[in-house]
């Protein structure tokens, strides 16, 4: 009796603590193995993440969300999908044909550019670039911020955005892009920030990243971008980013005196 009310204690802890994380905690085991259900959802979590990696960009869509908001579209060096996945290098560079068709600028010429990028999850992109793009550009008003046509990019890593903002003379780079699918989730959405970024140069220590974009379960459309302007404005004052840019949206105001 005492080894059944621990059992049933023990079931009723997990279960209270599985509903504040989707980590795979508490599982319990079928003999050596797991019970038949969670390896079930463990083998449909795989094949989401793979799906997400494998699913086309669709730029048709995205702009289509972005109705009203000019832009460009481009595609890395690298030709195809197996080529992007084993050759991380080539989605950091520019294709030479759209480098030639971009609008060139010198530096300058833009505050801003937006970057969309498939990067390895599209699903990501499809959901959420969009609303967290217009939700940055609203808490960004004026015409202290001149900002260039969001560009659309294909088979893109997160460096090609260097690329891309120097091509177009743009003094400040924003990379939405799909991030690398856990087993958890396959939709998660990061932002790239990077401050007059130099390809072959600027390093990962030189950008700020939010991650895990992806309302109910995780950071919100509105959230994401409140964070994203802050760190805008304040790279913007401080001429850099990175690993001197702290986020500070977060910290409480000072108690009047």
């Amino acid at each position: 009796m005492t080894d059944l009310v621990a059992q049933a204690t023990d079931a009723t802890m997990w279960s209270a603590l599985r509903r504040h994380t989707q980590a795979r905690i508490g599982l319990g085991r079928a003999g050596s193995a797991l019970p038949t259900r969670h390896r079930l959802e463990l083998q449909a979590a795989h094949a989401a993440a793979r799906d997400a990696v494998h699913s086309p960009f669709d730029p048709d869509a995205v702009a289509a969300a972005l109705t009203g908001v000019p832009t460009l579209r481009v595609r890395s060096a690298a030709p195809d999908r197996l080529t992007y996945l084993q050759r991380p290098d080539l989605g950091r560079r520019l294709d030479p044909a759209d480098r030639a068709r971009l609008p060139r600028g010198d530096r300058g010429a833009w505050d801003l550019v937006f970057v969309i990028a498939d990067g390895l999850s599209s699903r990501a992109v499809h959901d959420h670039a969009a609303p967290v793009l217009r939700a940055t550009a609203a808490l960004l008003p004026g015409p202290g911020w001149r900002t260039a046509p969001v560009v659309l990019a294909e088979q893109a890593r997160v460096a090609l955005g260097d690329d891309i903002a120097h091509a177009l003379g743009a003094t400040m780079v924003v990379v939405l892009i799909g991030e690398r699918p856990g087993m958890s989730a396959a939709d998660s959405l990061g932002a790239y920030l990077t401050y007059r970024p130099e390809p072959g140069r600027t390093t990962d220590a030189d950008r700020n990243c939010l991650s895990n974009i992806r309302p109910p379960l995780g950071l919100s459309h509105g959230d994401a971008a409140a964070k994203l302007a802050a760190l805008m404005r304040r790279a913007r004052e401080l001429e850099l980013t990175g690993v001197a840019l702290k986020d500070e949206s977060d910290e409480a105001a000072p108690l009047a005196p």
